[in-house]
């Protein structure tokens, strides 16, 4: 059966009576990591949503579980090589089957191990004179859940992730202290929660200057990480949790290091739920996740920002 469609009784799942409910939703997957020394920024974590106008899913049981995607660690270059990984899929499960978004690509030139790293829900950004950069919707999904990341080239500064509104930026310049890390792809604004919050941005490529730096990615709309700056620096910027965003680069840290990137941010699922039919009683656990009432509509808005359950008491 295809989401959205009004399944009763039985074949929906729920118990005997149980009434399935055609609902919005919002669901991000957490971001790509940033890559190190000097890194592409990671791609934003898959995003998909129906709000508004878009083809709702049906909840078609009483428990529906919820998974939100972790963001990938920021890659540290050290000589066992480089210790950086996509993000995790948010995935709701219902009983016509899992409903995901995918996790956002790593700043690392592709491929880089067995699972390419840098292609997710958008791609990663290729790191300091990288060639192809990560793919995205790598779930193939339509409408896409994402873009692609930018490429380095001959620069010696990493390029941007992918974002969801936007792919990531090419880095410029082709030597040593004239290169230019770039931005990542921007993110969306979505008001399911009743008012408009960007999602979903790309990693900032990492810098490798001379002195003045010429600068790095700027951090995305959407949560997206700035890229690392400062020779000699850790320059830590994460993509912002919650929002799905990726990563910036890392910059090259000098010779004794550090040379890391940033984490990804954690993703997020959003299900709104219309009062015209909302059922008798819902529950979300654990605790840090909640419920909301939409002013003026009533709608009931669910927010998940770590692994949980909604309940539908009918």
């Amino acid at each position: 059966m295809s989401f959205g469609y009004r399944v009763l009784g039985f074949g929906s799942g729920g118990s005997p009576g149980f009434e399935p409910y055609d609902v919005d939703y919002l669901i991000v997957a957490g971001g790509g990591s940033g890559g190190p020394a000097p890194g592409g920024g990671g791609g934003a974590g898959g995003y998909r949503t129906s709000f508004p106008g878009g083809t709702k899913i049906t909840l078609d049981q009483e428990t529906i579980p919820i998974d939100v995607g972790a963001g990938g660690p920021g890659g540290v270059y050290s000589p066992a090589g480089l210790g950086l990984d996509k993000g995790l899929n948010s995935t709701i499960t219902l009983a016509a089957g899992a409903f995901s978004s995918s996790g956002g690509g790593a700043g690392v030139n592709n491929p880089w191990g067995a699972g390419c790293l840098n292609d997710g829900g958008s791609g990663g950004g290729t790191p300091h004179q990288g060639s192809t950069a990560g793919c995205g919707n790598i779930g193939s999904y339509s409408p896409s859940e994402g873009n692609n990341g930018g490429t380095s080239g001959p620069s010696y500064s990493g390029a941007g992730g992918g974002g969801i509104g936007a792919v990531g930026v090419n880095a410029s310049g082709s030597g040593y202290g004239s290169s230019q890390g770039s931005p990542g792809g921007a993110g969306l604004a979505n008001s399911i929660t009743g008012s408009p919050v960007a999602r979903a941005g790309g990693g900032g490529g990492g810098a490798w200057p001379a002195t003045p730096s010429p600068g790095a990615g700027v951090a995305s709309p959407g949560g997206g990480g700035a890229g690392g700056a400062v020779c000699g620096g850790s320059s830590l910027h994460p993509g912002t949790d919650s929002l799905g965003g990726g990563g910036g680069g890392g910059t090259y840290g000098g010779p004794s290091g550090p040379h890391q990137g940033g984490n990804g941010g954690t993703g997020v699922v959003i299900i709104r739920i219309p009062a015209a039919v909302a059922p008798a009683a819902l529950e979300v656990s654990p605790g840090t996740n909640s419920i909301a009432t939409d002013s003026p509509t009533g709608d009931k808005i669910c927010t998940f920002t770590v692994d949980g359950v909604l309940t539908i008491f009918s």
